[in-house]
Parts: C-alpha cells; structure tokens; sequence
C-alpha cells in the first residue's frame, strides 16, 4: 500500500473491509488489486484501454472492457457498496450521465478530479497565457484526455444542484490534506457522495 498515490490511499481509508466495489475507469487495477487483498473487497473494474486491462487481468482482476459512457445498463440498482469514479470523470463525454449511473449501481460514489483551480495551473494561465500543466494535469493542450476542466467549487455547486448528499471531501496537495482554501491550494479532490 506504501506505493499508493495519496488520493487512492484516501479511498483506500474509506472503503469498508469486505465491500462490493465497481471501479470505473480501473487503469492497470493498482487501487482494486490493493482493497481485494488488503480490505477482502469484492472488486469489479470497468476499463476501456486494452492495454491497462491486460495489466488487470495479471493480477487477477475481474475487469470489463467497456465504456462508461455507454452507461451501466448491467448492472442492477445498489448492486455495489461503492463505485470508484477516480481520476476519469473529466475524461468522459457525458460526465451527468456517467455520476448519475455510478450512484444508481453503488449505494455511494467515491469521486476524484484534478483541480482545475489549483494555484499553480491558474498562475501559469495568468502570467504565462498557456494551459496549465500540473502533476495532477501532465497533458499539453494538444494531447489531453481531459474534455471537462472543473474545480472543487464545480463540483459542490454540481452536488448542490443535483441534490446529491456530499458525506465527505478530501482536498489534497502531492503528499497531505488541504483545508485552507482548498480550491485554491488543492492539486486534487475526493469525495465520497450519495443520493
């Protein structure tokens, strides 16, 4: 667990020993690999990327090739404890969509983004007119998986508007949690949400 990027190691903390999880947009499976065999989760990923489910299937992983786009029509409602939406909302086309549907399979949505809003990519939008590129956003404007730029603020607004129940929010710089303005100083965001 000690190679854990901070965020996952956050959602490590909040899932509960022996939960369903559907992970959507797994990549190679690093964070479901770790809570099946730290935490005894029933584990599930959904990844479109061939390659990163090659990765899933070495380690054992029961992982769908699929697009979340498409929706989880499979899947019947609360048929998870938890579904991972982490670092891939802002790559999806129909994001609404996609939270929508993870709160309907999942009786909570654990969501992470970048942070858009973070100091350093709004300094260098400012000073140097460029798009911003941060560890948490390594991508030109040219090769960009990301089709939606949103903030910690975006998304309280977005919970706010769709009556859906924010339980927590973890706000995280590379290495701890941010509470001083965290829209601002946060390089990343969690949050644990619920209908």
């Amino acid at each position: 667990m000690n190679g854990l990027r901070i965020d996952n190691k956050v959602i490590f903390d909040i899932i509960e020993r022996g939960s369903r999880v559907l992970d959507l947009g797994c990549g190679d499976g690093e964070l479901i690999y770790v809570l099946a065999k730290e935490k005894g989760a029933k584990v599930q990923g959904i990844e479109i990327d061939d390659n990163e489910i090659y990765k899933c299937v070495e380690k054992g992983l029961s992982v769908f090739h699929g697009d979340i786009d498409s929706g989880l029509a499979e899947y019947p409602d609360r048929s998870f404890d938890y579904v991972i939406l982490n670092q891939s909302m802002q790559q999806v086309k129909k994001a609404d969509f996609v939270i929508q549907e993870a709160l309907r399979v999942g009786q909570k949505a654990i969501i992470g983004f970048p942070n858009f809003a973070y100091l350093r990519a709004r300094f260098r939008l400012f000073f140097k007119g460029r798009v911003p590129i941060t560890s948490s956003l390594p991508y030109y404007w040219y090769n960009t998986p990301n089709l939606h730029f949103l903030t910690i603020s975006d998304f309280k607004d977005y919970c706010a508007q769709k009556t859906i129940k924010v339980v927590s929010s973890y706000c995280l710089n590379e290495k701890r949690q941010v509470r001083f303005y965290p829209n601002l100083f946060a390089l990343n965001a969690v949050f644990l949400v619920t209908k």
